[in-house]
């Protein structure tokens, strides 16, 4: 894949999205699709995740993380950040 394709992502979900297996499940997702970054678990209730991969990538981790059993997301803020060159991963924080 050429980094034309790879975007990377940084975005912050909010919702019922702690204490319900969502960085599990993006960890989970993240190796599944192909895409590199991190998540994490933030003060507020809300988890912060980057995901680096093509579009098409991106929105099937997020996809799989909405189907989870008890993760309801209410709003996601998501900006586009600059790429990371040779992750080679996705880590839970």
């Amino acid at each position: 894949m050429s980094d034309a394709e790879m975007i990377r992502k940084r975005m912050t979900f909010f919702g019922w999205v702690q204490g319900v297996g969502f960085r599990y499940r993006a960890s989970h997702a993240a190796d599944l699709y192909g895409c590199t970054g991190w998540v994490k678990n933030n003060y507020d209730g809300s988890v912060s995740m980057e995901l680096q991969g093509t579009e098409e990538q991106i929105n099937s981790v997020i996809i799989a993380i909405q189907r989870g059993r008890y993760v309801s997301i209410e709003s996601i803020e998501s900006v586009i950040v600059p790429l990371f060159p040779g992750e080679r991963s996705f880590r839970i924080r």
